[in-house]
């Protein structure tokens, strides 16, 4: 792939205006593991046309891309990342209710249907649902991620996934061809879905919900926040789950049975409280993170003959 040069830096700047394309981008600051070098360049595209023009120019100058949401569940080199960064965060972040018709074969008259932006972040998204006595999303709405990445991953928590409640996606190619996909043809899986295997880029999401009592509904989200409050490493940096369950085990518990709860390496730290989890203590690099995730790894391997596969998503390496 070729590098930025400043006929491309030019460019972006005149699709996107100068506040919204950065140089040099420090990606620490956009991932909640708060690790990471610097991006060649850093944007920040407001509508599905910029985002088209972007994705565009970038493939005819055969420049490397990255989509980010809020950076959960992404560990990023200590180098950095070479190529444009495109984020699709608060700036990509309306909702629309459906009321009379959501153009879906599935229409039912007991659903209510809702169109959000890929951008939109998941516990925002679930507070709007509870205020409107809407159930179906409580599972979601302590997942610290957007739209985009939980379309993308098959995002899931407490007995709930997102195949449960999408009813299709709008997504763009890498060619910059917008269309759009049924909850089958995402082929959404355990953590995983046609978007990932394909580099598709989740523009907006349709979600079917039910007409809720949001006292109860507002009960069972104070429930579930209880619980990770608990049972997570909330007070320290982190991409979440580090590894993906194993089918019929938990990685948590093959970890922590190995007795590496508290491991460390660097600042990088298998969570005392949840050893499904590795925190950044304060100064942890990625290096660190990836030499304590094969520590691990290779211990339970060793004990279990099970191999944990990472969950986080690497960039960069």
């Amino acid at each position: 792939m070729l590098m930025l040069n400043s006929n491309i830096l030019s460019e972006l700047e005149d699709i996107l205006g100068k506040d919204n394309v950065r140089k040099d981008e420090p990606m620490y600051k956009h991932t909640t593991f708060r690790i990471g070098g610097a991006a060649d360049c850093f944007v920040t595209p407001d509508s599905i046309d910029k985002l088209k023009k972007v994705v565009l120019l970038l493939k005819d100058n055969n420049v490397d891309y990255y989509i980010v949401g809020n950076g959960s569940n992404l560990l990023v080199n200590d180098n950095g990342y070479r190529g444009v960064i495109i984020q699709l965060y608060n700036q990509f972040s309306k909702y629309e209710f459906l009321h009379d018709s959501c153009n879906s074969a599935v229409d039912k008259p007991d659903r209510v249907y809702v169109k959000v932006q890929a951008g939109m972040m998941l516990s925002k998204l679930g507070k709007i649902f509870a205020d409107n006595s809407l159930t179906g999303f409580e599972f979601a709405t302590g997942i610290p991620g957007t739209i985009g990445g939980a379309v993308m991953m098959n995002a899931g928590a407490y007995g709930g996934e997102f195949k449960d409640i999408i009813i299709s996606a709008d997504v763009m190619d890498r060619e910059g061809n917008i269309f759009t996909l049924s909850c089958d043809e995402l082929e959404l899986g355990y953590r995983t879905s046609i978007i990932a295997k394909k580099n598709y880029i989740v523009l907006a999401a349709l979600i079917g919900l039910s007409a809720g009592n949001k006292d109860k509904i507002n009960e069972r989200l104070k429930e579930l926040a209880n619980m990770r409050r608990e049972k997570q490493p909330l007070e320290y940096p982190s991409a979440g789950s580090t590894f993906k369950r194993p089918k019929g085990y938990f990685a948590g518990k093959l970890i922590s049975d190995a007795g590496l709860k508290g491991l460390c390496v660097g600042d990088a730290q298998v969570s005392e409280k949840h050893a499904g989890f590795v925190i950044n203590k304060g100064h942890a690099t990625a290096k660190d993170v990836i030499e304590l995730t094969d520590k691990v790894s290779d211990k339970v391997y060793g004990l279990n003959g099970v191999r944990l596969e990472l969950e986080v998503r690497k960039l960069g390496f």
